[in-house]
């Protein structure tokens, strides 16, 4: 709040800015990404660099990104002394993560609402080097990542996510704890990594069989252009229902799924 009265600032809601105030939901956040001294964390939306501090005394390095130029004076203001934090300014979905040096092993992050899926899930195999993850998101974005088959939630990122990452930490997070107040409730939520990332195979066919949720699996697959007798053969060998519909598929059956199909589209 200093920060933003000293600076003029106004949070813009548009580009999903909203602050954290609870330094202790912060200190969670460090805790339970377990982020040491020889740990190099990417951090998503540095915002007023509450977190980004927190970090940098945490951890050997910190690449943190920004979109919001506007917020250049803050984050100097809150960065001065620090010589362990790499400032990026720019759409992370648009910068080169590949090209980070070091490589992050944890990313940890207040993240916008909007690409907070994308992001989790091209972290996945876009940073082969990460393996742990502490992120604040929408409470009904927590959910569906941690679903299981057979809900309504459960989809395509639970899956994926799934197939990599086992969740170790959740916590509701109220609306007041945030300037401006968002208008839905967060989770603050932390993973670790347990097996490398789906491929690219495995990540096609749970993109088809989700792309239908209404349609039998065998149904979604031909409709994405596997042929249909093919879909049914695979879904057999793996020992699944001919009727069966992707939000009943456990993450591992996707997995054989992929393996077992002959589907070059």
């Amino acid at each position: 709040m200093r920060l933003l009265a000293e600076h003029g600032l106004r949070p813009d809601t548009d580009l999903g800015q909203h602050f954290l105030l609870d330094e202790n939901l912060v200190d969670l956040a460090v805790r339970e990404a377990a982020v040491g001294p020889d740990d190099v964390v990417l951090e998503v939306g540095a915002g007023l660099g509450v977190l980004t501090v927190a970090l940098a005394r945490a951890a050997s390095r910190v690449h943190a990104v920004e979109l919001d130029r506007r917020l250049a004076p803050a984050l100097a203001d809150a960065l001065s002394g620090l010589r362990n934090v790499s400032l990026a300014w720019g759409d992370v979905m648009k910068l080169d993560w590949e090209a980070l040096d070091p490589p992050p092993t944890a990313l940890v992050a207040n993240l916008p609402y909007d690409i907070a899926t994308p992001l989790m899930l091209e972290s996945t195999w876009r940073l082969p080097s990460l393996d742990r993850w502490c992120v604040m998101v929408q409470r009904e974005v927590a959910d569906r990542w941690l679903a299981e088959p057979g809900g309504r939630q459960y989809g395509g990122p639970s899956v994926l996510l799934r197939l990599s990452l086992a969740p170790t930490f959740r916590r509701q997070v109220g609306r007041e704890v945030f300037v401006p107040r968002p208008r839905v409730d967060s989770a603050l939520v932390a993973f670790r990594r347990v097996a490398p990332a789906p491929s690219p195979e495995v990540r096609r066919v749970v993109r088809a069989a989700f792309s239908s949720r209404r349609k039998t699996l065998a149904n979604a697959l031909a409709q994405a252009g596997c042929p249909k007798p093919e879909a049914a053969r695979a879904i057999a060998a793996v020992g699944l229902p001919p009727a069966a519909r992707p939000e009943q598929v456990a993450p591992p059956d996707f997995a054989r799924l992929a393996e077992e199909l002959q589907w070059s589209g």
